[in-house]
């Protein structure tokens, strides 16, 4: 007769040995900030193309006024990402924001300019016309079941033909100062002029302290329930390096003209859809309708009235985006919005969302568009053409799709 299995006791394992070794601590730990760097990967990536064109710009890619025109510049399309992420999370998209940008431009310059009513009045009444749009168009792709890619690409062209329609293919100008300063304007001197703006600074001190309050409560939450946490060193390291940054960053815009009224536009954004996307339950309905639609209307999800709504947000990010785009040029233009679409569904994807829905994130979006925002501002200093400009943020865009498709296909996904 065989003998039979001897299963190993607590005294000889004591004795002889562990029959499952205990796991390094290092190796854990390591492990713990590999994980970590993969999962925030694409601000590493803007990090590396930051350093990268300060390197072969000898340092004028981070020179404070540089910094300053580099939010201006994209202010608009990182309003258009917020609105885009959205889009795409719940499994549509959008290809008409860059028309409806143009078209609210148009009808703000009528408003302003040619009818000369008060600029706060024009800027409400084209907020009004993008969430109009956006009720259009969401109730085709909502109520009627037209695929979002039709209803926006037909809202491309129809919204393009009316910027034109309003503008007599004229442009319109010029805007009153208080209407500029949307696109233009900076908060700066309201405690005297000093040579740093000490206004700016405390803003940046005030960013620092939440983040750090902010992520000490997270991490022992996180430690109280029993939650996996990463070690203390590499929390340390994050928060300080992340700290630099903002410190750096507010500094070099009170060293210029201090901040930029578009950014805080996108402060404000940035935080109210980071709630709505993470803490409401209008939110986890979107992830839901982009994970798996059929599910969502199972389980009770009104998937027809969310997708509605998306679009007239959508309408209304637009709008505010054709505004902030003609108070930058101070001009109503019929070129206006010319490939908005493109860089707005550009800065999503770059930003970590899926082809196929349910994936993504506000920062991310935000992230994305200043990776775009940065190869711009970088390839324009070096001097190169736009023809290889347009190759380059090609390439970064399909390398981004393709490592979110490895990604799935790594973890079993679709």
């Amino acid at each position: 007769m065989s003998n039979p299995i001897q299963v190993p006791t607590t005294e000889s394992i004591q004795a002889g040995g562990n029959v499952n070794p205990p796991s390094n601590k290092f190796t854990e730990r390591i492990s713990h900030v590999l994980s970590d760097l993969g999962k925030n990967g694409i601000f590493i990536a803007l990090i590396a193309v930051v350093v990268l064109f300060a390197i072969l710009t000898d340092g004028i890619l981070l020179r404070p006024q540089n910094i300053s025109n580099l939010v201006v510049q994209n202010g608009y399309i990182l309003v258009l990402a917020i609105g885009m992420v959205m889009v795409i999370i719940a499994g549509h998209i959008d290809l008409s924001v860059g028309s409806v940008a143009a078209f609210v431009g148009a009808c703000s310059g009528v408003f302003a300019v040619q009818w000369g009513l008060p600029w706060w009045l024009s800027v409400i009444l084209s907020l009004g016309i993008g969430a109009l749009v956006g009720v259009w168009q969401g109730f085709w792709i909502a109520f009627v079941g037209i695929p979002a890619f039709i209803v926006t690409l037909a809202g491309m062209l129809i919204f393009r033909g009316l910027a034109l329609v309003v503008l007599g293919n004229a442009n319109i100008g010029s805007f009153p100062a208080e209407y500029r300063a949307l696109g233009n304007g900076f908060l700066t001197d309201l405690f005297g002029e000093f040579e740093i703006d000490p206004l700016t600074l405390g803003v940046g001190a005030l960013a620092i302290i939440a983040l750090v309050v902010q992520q000490v409560r997270t991490r022992r939450g996180r430690a109280k329930y029993g939650q996996d946490v990463e070690p203390i060193a590499w929390f340390v390291i994050k928060l300080v390096l992340i700290s630099a940054a903002i410190g750096f960053f507010a500094y070099s815009l009170a060293s210029y003209k201090g901040i930029p009224i578009t950014l805080i536009i996108l402060a404000v954004l940035i935080l109210v859809y980071g709630i709505v996307m993470n803490r409401t339950v209008f939110g986890r309905h979107i992830y839901a309708i982009g994970g798996n639609r059929h599910a969502a209307e199972l389980s009770g999800i009104k998937t027809r009235r969310v997708d509605f709504w998306l679009f007239v947000n959508m309408g209304t990010l637009a709008a505010l985006a054709g505004l902030i785009f003609t108070a930058r040029l101070n001009l109503a233009g019929p070129k206006a919005g010319d490939g908005f679409e493109l860089e707005a569904i550009s800065a999503a994807f770059i930003g970590g969302a899926a082809v196929q829905g349910g994936v993504g994130t506000i920062g991310g979006a935000i992230i994305g568009g200043l990776i775009i925002g940065v190869l711009n501002n970088g390839m324009s200093i070096m001097g190169i053409g736009i023809e290889w400009q347009q190759v380059v943020k090609g390439l970064v865009l399909l390398l981004a799709v393709a490592f979110d498709v490895y990604n799935r296909r790594r973890s079993g996904g679709r």
